[in-house]
């Protein structure tokens, strides 16, 4: 499983992540979205409905019949009842992947940076785990130190 750390500095948390959509789904892949703060999850939701007129990316929240259906499912829990294969710690929160999911991408800022060190070094010591560092820089990400 790889991870990927992203050092939100630019952009707030519902702009980044439409951002890292988008390319998960050009991908062909489908999302899980986790945040434990439902008002969070809302405003992803919105910010990938309204990302540009012509390119909405389709997601909803779960807790309805149509969650398996969903490209991009917001959720509290990390159960990938989409068929998610890429999950999106949206709320600088660690929580272990459920199997079947080959990427992790973890996205924290500073009220969380402590916590993702931690993480970051508790996963370097895991042999089935790959990590990457990525922030921002001049409106895109770049893999850093």
């Amino acid at each position: 499983m790889r991870v990927d750390f992203y050092l939100l500095s630019a952009d707030p948390a519902p702009v980044a992540i439409t951002l890292l959509a988008r390319k998960v789904r050009e991908a062909g892949e489908n999302l899980l979205v986790v945040a434990d703060d439902f008002e969070l999850l809302e405003a992803i939701s919105q910010a990938l409905w309204t990302a540009t007129p012509e390119e909405f990316l389709a997601n909803g929240i779960a807790g309805d019949e149509h969650d398996a259906r969903q490209p991009i499912l917001l959720s509290g829990e990390v159960e990938p009842v989409n068929g998610a294969s890429f999950l999106l710690l949206a709320d600088g929160h660690w929580r272990e992947p459920a199997e079947g999911f080959s990427r992790v991408l973890y996205i924290f800022d500073q009220t969380t940076i402590d916590e993702a060190r931690q993480t970051w070094k508790v996963l370097q010591d895991r042999e089935d785990c790959e990590s990457k560092f990525w922030k921002q820089q001049s409106g895109r990400w770049v893999e850093g130190p």
